[in-house]
């Protein structure tokens, strides 16, 4: 693996550690857990693991509220065991990537403590903090993440600071060069204990408009979504440039911003090589397939031709210049079979054909736990079941509204983040083997027959196929440099594409479909070569005229 870019050349594997594996039957998963099941991971062959926070945090939104950046979760272990993950996942060629906060603090950090003691406090401009309306109203109509106001009212100091995720998440005032010095300072922290990078929690975000511009609702809206104003602000590039001059590129390491609402032509500036901000970005748009006036809770239908033309929007548009991050979920998406695939009947065909279609682009792919042993959604008979913040306020304040409960429910269970959030399922004892006591989320009742020891004992189950597809990018240099060119553009049911490398030349083909598929590829003709499939045969099609079976996916490689 190359020194300079190892990250284009890896595949990386996120951990929720909440839910990874529990080694101290509190029933939430921790660091012993994570370092109980290395080997595990060594043996998928994946090369980096991405691991969402685990500093200290009163748990607001699942330690996405930081209250102190040098500190361990209580309920993860201490830093002892963290320097223990570092060495063990080391001394397996496995690198570590933590998550970055800091758009926004928790409320109890001692930062926004100090900060909201006075106006005149020292640290009052860490936090955006505004007068409200004359008539007594907020500064603006801006909308939080997770419903309601963007601004809370302190009564203390009778002025309101802002807040784009929940209210125990104040943000952080970017214009202020302290408060940028002091972020700086913690990430040379932990860079200096040995950490192989960060992803950026909503990092373009970080640059305000602080001109608090509005705009009227839409209709039957009370607010605008806070987004729509500071996605990619005026100062975003020059505070990425800085942090990268102050930090970044004096260590060899990894980079992924998340960046929701980032165009093609955005995140070419963001991960322009030569701009020297980031390495490469995470993009949502197909993540947004089915979105309506009610965002992702309308959940409505979607083409295959969409999902072709916004992955291949960003194959093309970051070829040359930038780099693609590759995922189908994290821990704020639904399960990918489920989504996207047929977590039914054909629930292992499709999720190997999904991974497939993935694994075959270009760029670095990302494993969300549990998605390499076809993990699926969950169903809860009642919303007490659920633990997420966002889906919880949602459902709330919709009910309020007089929805109707059996659609809410529909809709959560499509897109809820608790699908992604339930306990990794390691065998078929009770709790999936998550825990010996009583799991902070309830274990997906499917783990009797979805387990990774289940797995494991299958040569040609979900598992084996990921090793498979990830060994293939190891050993083969066209999956990280090949160019990416779409076949059979307005098919509805068949996603095709080749990759191109110096003489040489791969086809991707993937039903997407229960029905079988004919399929015509007349331009590709000569000798080829099997690298993977999902059927159980390895009977060679030819290309110019075949037919597909339900979900069935292969990667040719052409003489």
């Amino acid at each position: 693996m190359t020194q300079a870019n190892w990250w284009k050349e890896s595949v990386v594997y996120q951990i929720y550690p909440r839910s990874f594996h529990d080694s101290n039957g509190d029933g939430i998963g921790d660091l012993q857990g994570i370092i109980q099941k290395l080997d595990y991971l060594k043996k998928l062959g994946i090369d980096v693991i991405w691991l969402s926070p685990v500093y200290d945090s009163p748990n607001d939104d699942n330690g996405y509220d930081i209250r102190d950046y040098h500190e361990i979760m209580d309920e993860f272990g201490t830093m002892e065991d963290f320097d223990e993950l570092l060495e063990e996942s080391h001394k397996r060629n496995i690198k570590i990537v933590m998550d970055l906060v800091v758009n926004h603090t928790s409320d109890e950090h001692e930062w926004f403590i100090e900060s909201r003691s006075s106006k005149d406090s020292p640290k009052r401009d860490y936090y955006i903090w505004r007068k409200g309306k004359a008539n007594g109203q907020p500064p603006t109509n801006w909308e939080a993440a997770f419903s309601g106001s963007a601004w809370k009212y302190d009564e203390a100091t009778d002025e309101y600071y802002l807040h784009m995720f929940s209210q125990k998440q104040p943000d952080l005032n970017w214009e202020n060069p302290a408060v940028r010095a002091d972020v700086y300072q913690m990430m040379r922290w932990w860079l200096d204990k040995g950490i192989d990078g960060f992803r950026m929690d909503v990092i373009n975000l970080i640059s305000k408009d602080l001109s608090m511009p509005e705009r009227e609702p839409d209709p039957g809206k009370e607010f605008v979504s806070a987004f729509e104003f500071h996605a990619n602000g005026p100062r975003i590039h020059e505070f990425l440039q800085e942090m990268n001059k102050e930090v970044l590129a004096h260590y060899d390491i990894m980079t992924v911003g998340e960046t929701p609402g980032v165009s093609v032509e955005q995140a070419k500036l963001y991960t322009g090589e030569d701009r020297n901000e980031l390495n490469m970005v995470f993009q949502f748009e197909h993540m947004g397939i089915g979105d309506g006036p009610d965002g992702k809770w309308s959940n409505l239908p979607w083409k295959l031709t969409e999902l072709k033309q916004i992955l291949s929007k960003w194959q093309y548009g970051l070829e040359n210049t930038g780099w693609n991050s590759l995922y189908w979920n994290n821990h704020d998406q639904p399960r990918v079979v489920s989504r996207f695939g047929n977590d039914k009947e054909y629930r292992e065909k499709s999720a190997k054909m999904l991974a497939t279609l993935l694994h075959g682009m270009k760029g670095t792919p990302y494993i969300y736990q549990g998605e390499e042993i076809g993990m699926t959604n969950i169903q809860f008979p009642s919303i007490d079941d659920y633990r997420d913040i966002e889906l919880i306020n949602w459902y709330n304040e919709r009910l309020s509204q007089g929805h109707n409960k059996e659609d809410l429910m529909e809709a959560i269970y499509a897109r809820g983040r608790d699908n992604a959030r339930t306990p990794m399922q390691w065998n078929n004892e009770k709790h999936a083997g998550f825990t010996t006591g009583e799991p902070w989320l309830s274990v997906n009742p499917n783990y009797q027959d979805i387990n990774v020891e289940k797995a494991l004992d299958d040569a040609n189950s979900i598992f084996y196929y990921y090793q498979k597809l990830i060994s293939l990018r190891k050993q083969e240099k066209i999956f990280t440099h090949g160019n990416y060119q779409l076949l059979l553009e307005d098919d509805e049911a068949i996603f095709a594409y080749t990759r191109t490398y110096q003489q040489e030349k791969l086809v991707v083909v993937c039903n997407f479909t229960d029905q079988a598929q004919t399929c015509e590829l007349p331009n590709l003709t000569g000798d080829i070569e099997l690298f993977i499939t999902n059927e159980p045969t390895d009977d060679l099609h030819i290309l110019h005229h075949f037919t597909l079976n339900p979900y069935e996916a292969f990667i040719y490689r052409l003489a």
